[in-house]
């Protein structure tokens, strides 16, 4: 299932130094190399594990949403 845009990561890449630590971490492909610059896929499947942001030095990478279990 394709996920709205408002669902993914917000990505700011005047933050961005393009190490690709998201891209080594984003099992959804989420993240991608473009000409040797990080881009967001907005047509990735993001699982919303975080890890990209967890992972991204420069804070370049947030979640603006909260996660909620509801179990």
């Amino acid at each position: 299932m394709r996920k709205d845009k408002k669902e993914m990561p917000v990505f700011d890449p005047d933050k961005c130094n393009d190490c690709g630590l998201c891209v080594s971490v984003c099992v959804c492909g989420g993240f991608i190399f473009i000409e040797k610059e990080v881009c967001i896929c907005i047509d990735a499947d993001c699982d919303d594990c975080q890890q990209c942001e967890i992972v991204c030095p420069t804070g370049a990478i947030s979640f603006p949403f909260e996660i909620v279990d509801e179990s």
